[in-house]
């Protein structure tokens, strides 16, 4: 995937152009959009926005490989992969992303890698920089027009970040229907979440 390209050691620039070399123009700008979300949230919340801003630039570089390569590529890399993300490889770039974060873009930061391995399924106990991600990410969605959760979330977004991630995951569970898969992950944040919420 990498053969020929030349990286600068600029994570902004080289994660896009990777993308770009592969034709993946919707996920490149994709990209540029959450990390700039990411980044402004992180200001308001107190958040490192340098680490917040890093992670979205690489949260879906594992976008590289098509949905039906990550299965054998997860295999290859020896990662763990669920029921859910078999029958859905979709699901495994962002274990994918964390993987190419560290080992061809040199990040270490476990906060970071942590981030954009649960940034698609949020995951419990998620770390504020896990939930900036997992919010930017789906406030700046890949697909066209406007996401039809986008007015609850921005209401739950200005009471917390909490509310925030709770209020997508539980739009998700209540449209359950058009899911093809519900990942463990999901389920045991929402549940977290909704402890932490109730309190």
């Amino acid at each position: 995937m990498v053969e020929g390209f030349k990286f600068t050691g600029d994570i902004k620039k080289d994660s896009y152009n990777l993308l770009i070399k592969h034709d993946r123009f919707i996920i490149a700008e994709h990209t540029l959009r959450v990390a700039r979300k990411a980044k402004s949230l992180a200001e308001k919340y107190g958040i490192d926005k340098d680490l917040v801003e890093t992670a979205g630039f690489l949260h879906d570089i594992g976008g590289v490989y098509l949905n039906d390569e990550r299965l054998e590529v997860s295999k290859s890399l020896g990662l763990e992969i669920l029921p859910e993300e078999e029958k859905l490889p979709l699901i495994l770039h962002q274990k994918i992303s964390r993987v190419m974060a560290e080992k061809l873009f040199g990040v270490h930061n476990q906060e970071i890698l942590n981030a954009i391995s649960c940034h698609t399924t949020l995951k419990a106990g998620a770390t504020s920089m896990d939930m900036i991600l997992f919010v930017a990410d789906k406030i700046e969605w890949d697909k066209q027009g406007i996401p039809p959760y986008i007015q609850e979330l921005e209401k739950a977004l200005s009471i917390s970040l909490q509310f925030a991630s709770f209020s997508y995951i539980k739009y998700q569970l209540q449209n359950r229907r058009n899911l093809k898969v519900i990942h463990p992950c999901l389920i045991e944040a929402y549940e977290d979440l909704e402890r932490i919420i109730l309190v």
